[in-house]
């Protein structure tokens, strides 16, 4: 894929495709590493790969005396019914 360089504002930005990012695994907002090494620019990730965890290991992550509680959102407002 080639790209240009283009100017905005006092800066200079390069347009990065939605494939290009999903390959690297970055998405819009997180935080990456930019270096020149050798005539070249690097960018990489700076947490680590997000790994999608499946239902069973989300719910082992619940701790054994968990006791969800009942929450009190307080009197109806407007047509609501409890």
């Amino acid at each position: 894929m080639s790209s240009k360089v283009q100017k905005w504002g006092n800066s200079q930005g390069l347009r990065l495709s939605k494939q290009v990012l999903e390959d690297a695994r970055i998405t819009v907002g997180d935080d990456v590493e930019v270096v020149a090494r050798k005539g070249r620019i690097v960018i990489t990730p700076v947490k680590p790969a997000r790994k999608k965890k499946s239902l069973r290991q989300l719910v082992a992550l619940i701790p054994k005396d968990y006791k969800p509680a009942e929450v009190d959102w307080g009197t109806p407002v407007g047509r609501e019914t409890w």
